[in-house]
């Protein structure tokens, strides 16, 4: 099937034309009927397989020209930098409409994205936080809005975004359309949607957990770190065809950790972006990767999901993921649109449980490669390798100090007598009269 037999209109159709589309993907054609047939679709599809496209087409051939100010449709992504991905995505495709639409999402200055909603907008893309203070604050006016998107909703549970969800559910109006988008389908999802949607329709275009089958796998086993990260320079040295390379690691301190020690020898070809990074350090680094100026991209998974860049030609899990989802996530990165992918996953012992799940999860056995020869194994650990020594904790029962008396009492009548001189003279006088007198 082609876009020209789905019912869309000249613009849009002209819009895919410049951008070089032709043929839509299976959850694009799939979700089109649905969403154009007014349903609360809940869509899943894995990551790379056009989920933007697939909420965007039909939201975008049945909104309509409007001179009011505000808003028609909202769009919920679980960071800044997803929001910038999906605003652009936007723009491609309204190209030839008389559409305007804005981006808002936390960590800047609110007064001036208030004062661009403000300005009026047919659709806001925006982050759950800086969606609820633009509602607080009264910028954001909802009695329009006939649709609702949800993007890498099983993200936005993970990254504790269901009170602020919640309170957009209570702003928006009771009749509009819900599209839900997500890589996973876990239980939290399928509760949510069961709290707040009734008769949701879920449309897989593959099935969840599946590997796709463009993308190549691999296991290392491994010992630590330092090893890790001699084997991750051999790799990148010896291998020329790896030349967009994405470094997933489990926390910041180990992303910064990665990147000291590669940029040692590769230079400004690697780079790494975390939270704690600024926005613009962030988008520049992305923007790097994605015009091939950086080789190497190291990142955690939060910050991962705001990249969408074409031709990755690796996924390197530095760090199995504990959540088996994540896995699927990461990997999708690279395989995309119908090209061949590669992802090599480095192991050490207290993963294995980890794999064990995802190759459950997935029906696959990953196939497992032997560590080259000359690979120098290291004997250093870092501080997150050292053994945990678990003291036991000796508990002391609390003396009971309640209706307890003053240290100090009244002496018994007993042992309340006191010493006292006697005089034998005056004890005389008081049984006799007088005082006795010895004779001489």
């Amino acid at each position: 099937m082609s876009f020209k037999e789905l019912n869309l209109t000249k613009p849009i159709l002209n819009a895919l034309i410049d951008l070089g589309i032709e043929n839509p993907t299976t959850i694009q054609e799939k979700v089109f009927s649905e969403v154009m047939a007014g349903k609360d679709v809940c869509g899943i599809a894995q990551t790379g397989t056009g989920k933007t496209y697939a909420y965007l087409l039909p939201c975008l051939r049945q909104i309509v020209f409007s001179k009011e100010k505000n808003p028609q449709l909202i769009i919920l992504v679980p960071t800044r930098e997803l929001v910038i991905q999906v605003l652009e995505e936007v723009k491609k495709i309204s190209k030839y409409m008389s559409l305007s639409s804005v981006g808002v999402f936390g960590g800047v200055n609110l007064k001036p994205q208030a004062a661009e909603v403000a300005q009026g907008a047919d659709i806001i893309v925006g982050t759950p936080g800086r969606i609820v203070d633009l509602l607080a604050s009264g910028f954001l006016k909802t009695k329009n809005i006939k649709k609702l998107v949800i993007d890498e909703f099983d993200e936005m549970l993970n990254l504790g975004f269901r009170a602020q969800i919640k309170v957009i559910f209570d702003r928006l109006p009771e009749r509009r359309q819900n599209l839900l988008f997500s890589s996973t389908l876990n239980q939290e999802v399928e509760n949510l949607m069961n709290t707040y949607f009734s008769n949701m329709i879920k449309i897989e275009a593959t099935p969840v957990g599946t590997p796709l089958e463009n993308i190549s796998q691999s296991v290392f086993f491994i010992t630590n770190f330092h090893t890790k990260i001699n084997l991750l320079k051999k790799l990148l040295t010896e291998n020329v065809e790896m030349n967009k390379v994405l470094v997933f690691v489990s926390t910041k301190h180990l992303a910064d950790l990665v990147y000291e020690h590669l940029s040692k020898q590769f230079g400004s070809a690697i780079q790494v972006i975390h939270s704690n990074k600024s926005q613009n350090h962030r988008f520049g680094a992305v923007n790097q990767f994605e015009k091939g100026l950086c080789r190497v991209l190291i990142a955690t998974d939060v910050i991962a999901r705001g990249i969408d860049v074409a031709d990755v030609s690796h996924v390197i899990n530095f760090d199995l993921p504990s959540e088996k989802e994540t896995y699927i996530h990461r990997i999708g990165r690279t395989g995309r649109k119908e090209r061949k992918g590669i992802s090599i996953s480095f192991v050490v012992e207290k993963e294995n449980e980890h794999l064990e799940n995802i190759e459950s999860m997935m029906n696959y056995s990953i196939p497992v490669q032997a560590l080259p020869e000359d690979l120098e194994i290291s004997d250093l650990i870092i501080s997150e390798e050292e053994p945990k020594v678990f003291m036991k904790t000796i508990k002391f029962k609390k003396t009971n100090r309640t209706n307890v008396g003053p240290a100090f009492h009244q002496k018994s009548a007993k042992n309340s007598k006191v010493n006292v001189r006697r005089s034998r003279e005056d004890e005389m006088k008081k049984k006799y009269g007088k005082a006795y007198r010895k004779k001489h």
